[in-house]
């Protein structure tokens, strides 16, 4: 007996046809709107390489402010930097310690906007590279801060390739670290001499917004709002980063109020905002001890922060535009 060959209607054709359509949806619809938020520069920037970086950078042992190790890592800075066809200026100068005078230096680069983008003022986006001076032990620094020296090294790369929709300059502060005892006086030597020096020179209005990226590569990365952080950016941030799917890396908790590189900058009127994850390890034992090596970061963290504070940017420049 022949079987009976089965005949679709046009109902039937439009319906299939139509649930198809519908779990096709169903299935794609929030990887589309995830990925909506992104920017190009966003979508080019790799984890895995922000993370290699931040290994160069700690194999040059304890980084501290005036030290041999330290001056093979600004080489290294340039000399990465310089690779993707960038200027990188030294901005140097002596501090004065509770340990005496040291030489020290900010690296600056800024990266063109693109073509028919606005002239400024220009977005920064900071991190300090120097490590904290210990007699006890050796003190490599894999987050702090090689994991800030990394993330821009990895934006350099990005933005060489992807130009920005707004003028930003790449910082790489000195001096960070106190070599005693945290206070006004010791720590944040780099970037208070930036920001006297462009206060004193009239040229803080050059600096629309500024980024201060801060121990943000380890491995089960989460961090908070900072409240020393201006409102504005913050909830730009943390919207961009709800938006392409990294709200579980940026809580919506305001559980510190972080004395950072940024406030020198804040206090002479400039929106600033600090990144930060300040709860390194159990009972945040990884901090300032021999337990901040390369095994404890990873590079999930770097992603998310990476993706997030570039496809912010637009954003923060129309922000700007509106002041």
């Amino acid at each position: 007996m022949s079987q009976r060959p089965r005949i679709f209607s046009t109902c039937s054709i439009f319906f299939v046809t139509m649930v198809t359509i519908v779990i096709i949806g169903v299935f794609t619809t929030p990887a589309n709107s995830v990925q909506s938020g992104r920017t190009a520069a966003a979508n080019a920037f790799s984890g895995e390489r922000a993370l290699a970086y931040t290994a160069d950078v700690v194999a040059f042992g304890p980084r501290v402010s005036g030290s041999d190790a330290i001056e093979q890592t600004r080489q290294y800075i340039e000399t990465t930097l310089q690779g993707f066809g960038y200027t990188v200026t030294r901005d140097e100068f002596t501090a004065t310690t509770p340990l005496g005078s040291v030489q020290m230096a900010n690296l600056v680069v800024v990266v063109p906007a693109a073509d028919g983008a606005p002239d400024g003022p220009a977005i920064l986006l900071a991190g300090h590279y120097d490590t904290k001076y210990f007699e006890r032990f050796e003190f490599v620094g894999a987050n702090d801060a090689g994991s800030s020296t990394g993330i821009l090294l990895e934006i350099g790369r990005v933005l060489s390739e992807n130009k920005p929709s707004w003028p930003v300059w790449l910082v790489f502060l000195d001096g960070e670290e106190a070599f005693v005892e945290w206070n006004d006086t010791d720590g944040r030597y780099g970037s208070k001499y930036m920001a006297q020096r462009m206060q004193a020179a009239g040229e803080l209005d050059q600096i629309g917004a500024m980024i201060l990226f801060d121990m943000i590569g380890d491995a089960d990365l989460s961090f908070p709002k900072d409240g020393n952080s201006t409102g504005w950016l913050n909830d730009i941030v943390w919207q961009t980063a709800t938006n392409i799917g990294h709200d579980d890396v940026f809580n919506d908790d305001f559980s510190h109020f972080m004395e950072d590189d940024h406030l020198p900058f804040i206090r002479r009127g400039v929106a600033a905002i600090d990144l930060i994850d300040f709860n390194y390890g159990p009972g945040h034992r990884n901090w300032h001890s021999p337990f901040d090596t390369i095994d404890k970061l990873g590079p999930v963290g770097f992603q998310a922060v990476g993706e997030t504070a570039l496809s912010a940017l637009p954003a923060i420049g129309e922000r700007i535009l509106k002041r």
